[in-house]
């Protein structure tokens, strides 16, 4: 079962042995607590949320998508895709010769007006389109050309690899309202605070009150979409504050609860 809990059954993935031309697109209806077992494919995938929030779960870290924003993941790594609600998805599967970005992390990624239009054009086209000089493989050229260059957003949740510290990142994203502090957390792990805060820096790239803030405004996402109020979102997500959780989430996502 993955990590957020549903118990829906698995989401099909396609039975694909290799790409028949340097882009291939799928265009979904999920429903909720719709999800994937842990696979992996000798492409690229673009993952691209129409609507809904899509997460991407991997061993490196944790990965959203609200609405006209997309998950880069790159061929060969082991990934789940879920959603917690209703989503429309668009995805791109793009041949690893093809690929925009010579990287093995996944990554977070806006998605401009140009590339949606490019996208939903693409996703028109059958699966064999007409390859050489013709209009469809400019097209994809230019789709291609139009990823490389989507602005990476922060909207991920580094895991660490140390045991003792994933067990309390885990601990964390399943109670997020928790109040315990980085001193408590030192004395149960039989370590000091300032040993505790460089581990954690170095194995998540954040400073602990960095990553508890993101770990929780992530977790607010799948709240806010399943209709919970931007209160009640604030309260079970650990802030006290219905107008500091608003400046917070305005600060990650650049706009408001509301306006998602």
């Amino acid at each position: 079962m993955p990590a957020n809990g549903q118990v829906s059954p698995p989401r099909a993935i396609p039975a694909l042995v290799s790409l028949p031309r340097p882009l291939y697109a799928r265009a979904e209806s999920l429903g909720a607590g719709s999800w994937t077992p842990a696979h992996r494919h000798d492409w690229a995938q673009f993952s691209y949320a129409i609507s809904g929030v899509l997460g991407v779960h991997t061993d490196e870290g944790n990965f959203f998508a609200p609405p006209q924003w997309g998950i880069w993941i790159p061929a060969g790594v082991e990934h789940k895709v879920v959603t917690s609600m209703r989503a429309e998805m668009r995805s791109l599967y793009v041949r690893r010769d093809e690929s925009p970005w010579l990287t093995q992390h996944c990554k977070v990624l806006e998605v401009t007006p140009l590339a949606r239009e490019l996208i939903k054009g693409f996703c028109e086209l059958p699966h064999e389109y007409p390859a050489g000089d013709t209009a469809q493989a400019r097209l994809v050229q230019v789709l291609l050309d139009q990823l490389a260059v989507l602005p990476e957003v922060a909207f991920s949740l580094p895991l660490p690899r140390e045991h003792r510290l994933l067990a309390l990142c885990n601990e964390l994203i399943a109670a997020p309202d928790q109040t315990t502090t980085l001193t408590q957390w030192a004395g149960r792990l039989g370590t000091s605070e300032k040993t505790l805060m460089r581990l954690f820096q170095r194995e998540t790239g954040l400073s602990f009150r960095a990553w508890r803030q993101r770990m929780r405004l992530l977790s607010s996402l799948q709240a806010l979409e399943k209709g919970d109020s931007v209160t009640t979102a604030a309260l079970n997500n650990g802030y006290e504050s219905t107008s500091a959780f608003i400046a917070a989430f305005k600060g990650l996502f650049g706009f408001t609860p509301g306006e998602l």
